[in-house]
């Protein structure tokens, strides 16, 4: 998709500095976007250069036309926003701010079933996306039945697309091994392979992570994903030993342990981008930055099996996300045990009491028999 089908009326031009910026025209509406295409601010100034517009009725008219999508969105930010943390607001904006472009002038009240199965429709080549879309979709059509805009959700009932991926792939031994010989120690790659691989850390986590958060030989940092919740504990674990190796080739003078080259602070986003072509370069194409989130969970249940070990390293808060590796790597250490701790077929038949009662009893007669 080219960018200016995705963002109509945007178009880039150079200030006269020769920087890259985006500005926003139509039918004689202007309005800056900045300098980075698609980030969340462009998208919100883009959203708002065109509710501005399209909400232009005449002098001194509102920016945001009361009961429509657009003024809905606003509300359900306005409500939500400020109780999540940051990674997952900007994930609430990326899936609503493509409704808002395209139905933010709309009449909330106007909605209807066909509607939602239309928007349902156009995201079908991508279905986890559509799914998102759905669930974000009906929670502001609750908001609108709480604010009497409308007297039912029709997004109800909408069935969601069958979806059979398990996520994010995590990330095998082999995997890992060959990333560390295409990307040896010392190396920017290897250092960001093991200090998430090592810690459970997310992107938007890791690049924050530096010598200040490594106290009495333990790193400790609380999720930025849970920091608003009062409730989220703090991550504190030991630092492994080939973790330790690998941060002794961190200049003692970086503030964070993955800042760039230049002594820049690395971003979340520029991570992925690192570690997309870090995994290309080794040829693991399924391999993710968020996958070593999920195998160091994986190592620790097919170890340990124990689903609040999973939870202390990898600070996850809810029991039953952590419980699913333990489900599903565990199940070869459990069918092990299982079977070892069944009685051999010699122990078995030592005590006869310990058969079934019907076995004991026509062994009983059959003994009778021959006394007779």
């Amino acid at each position: 998709m080219k960018k200016s089908d995705r963002f109509p009326h945007a178009k880039t031009y150079r200030d006269r500095h020769g920087k890259a910026r985006w500005r926003y025209r139509h039918k004689g509406f202007t309005a800056e976007l900045g300098t980075e295409w698609g980030s969340e601010d462009f998208r919100r100034r883009y959203a708002e250069a065109v509710n501005c517009q399209n909400s232009k009725e005449g002098a001194g008219a509102s920016r945001t036309v009361p009961g429509t999508f657009n003024d809905l969105a606003v509300r359900f930010y306005k409500l939500h926003l400020p109780t999540v943390a940051d990674s997952t607001a900007a994930d609430y904006r990326a899936v609503i701010e493509p409704l808002r472009i395209k139905h933010g002038h709309k009449r909330v009240a106007h909605m209807q079933r066909r509607h939602v199965i239309e928007i349902k429709a156009e995201l079908a080549t991508t279905p986890m996306q559509a799914n998102k879309t759905l669930k974000r979709l009906s929670q502001m059509m609750d908001l609108a039945v709480d604010l009497e805009w409308r007297t039912d959700n029709p997004v109800k009932g909408v069935k969601r697309f069958p979806i059979n991926s398990e996520g994010f792939h995590t990330w095998d031994e082999g995997e890992i091994a060959r990333f560390y010989e295409i990307h040896p120690m010392g190396t920017p790659a290897h250092r960001a392979m093991t200090l998430m691989l090592y810690t459970g850390a997310a992107k938007c986590d890791a690049v924050k992570l530096g010598r200040g958060n490594i106290r009495d030989g333990r790193i400790v940092y609380r999720r930025r994903k849970t920091k608003k919740n009062p409730e989220g504990f703090e991550v504190n674990i030991p630092v492994h030993p080939y973790l330790a190796e690998t941060l002794g080739h961190v200049a003692a003078s970086a503030f964070t342990f993955l800042q760039t080259e230049d002594g820049k602070s690395r971003s979340a986003n520029g991570l992925g981008t690192s570690m997309r072509k870090w995994c290309d370069k080794a040829g693991l194409a399924l391999c993710t930055s968020h996958g070593l989130r999920k195998a160091i969970c994986r190592r620790i249940a097919e170890v340990e099996g124990d689903v609040f070990k999973v939870m202390a390293v990898s600070g996850h808060t809810d029991i039953k996300e952590a419980q699913k590796y333990c489900d599903r790597f565990n199940r070869k250490g459990k069918a092990d045990s299982a079977i070892a701790g069944l009685p051999s077929g010699a122990e078995s038949e030592q005590n006869l009491t310990n058969h079934p009662a019907r076995f004991v009893k026509k062994s009983a007669n059959s003994m009778e028999r021959k006394d007779k």
